[in-house]
């Protein structure tokens, strides 16, 4: 692949789009097997594990990926971010926590942007090496209007940048080509 073959400008865009996160779904990173074709992903495998789904309340959620290079190197890699809110605590997501913070996963975050199909954009990142629960907060706030409940940080570092996964017919993940149980 030649350093200078561009391939395409872009134009303006119509003011139709919207940021954070809808859910996002976890799996373990060495559970995934997934083909990944132009930066989209188009084959999906997760047998015998399930998709976690965890819902998201409005403006409690967000994705970011940091390009990272080094002129003096000649390298490149991206930085993956998630940040997830989730109110309450609870002996069942104390307990979930503690295998979050211990697992290297993939996580898969269905943005609220809407694509020219009608469907809603999700994105995958950590295929390369996976992201991991680096850090966060468990607290109850101060005030009676704070909140309660877990601030999570996933990060990872990658040599290619988050996939878009092929769009949906009716629900996320029911594409014919991938092998996945939503929990």
């Amino acid at each position: 692949m030649s350093c200078t073959a561009l391939t395409r400008g872009r134009s303006i865009d119509c003011r139709n789009s919207a940021g954070g996160i809808k859910a996002i779904y976890i799996a373990p990173f060495d559970a995934i097997t997934a083909v990944v074709i132009d930066g989209q992903v188009t084959d999906l495998d997760l047998s015998p594990v399930d998709l976690f789904k965890y819902n998201l309340k409005r403006g409690l959620g967000n994705v970011s990926e940091s390009i990272n290079g080094s002129t003096e190197n000649g390298s490149i890699y991206y930085t993956p971010t998630v940040n997830i809110k989730l109110h309450k605590l609870t002996k069942e997501d104390q307990n979930e926590l503690k295998l979050l913070a211990s697992a290297r996963v993939v996580i898969f975050a269905e943005l609220n942007q809407v694509n020219t199909s009608g469907k809603n954009t999700i994105v995958m990142l950590g295929r390369d090496n996976g992201l991991e629960l680096n850090s966060g907060t468990v607290s109850s706030g101060v005030a009676m209007g704070d909140m309660s409940g877990y601030d999570m940080n996933f990060d990872g570092m990658e040599a290619n940048p988050m996939a878009l996964v092929a769009d949906y017919s009716s629900e996320p993940f029911d594409n014919t080509d991938f092998t996945v149980t939503v929990s």
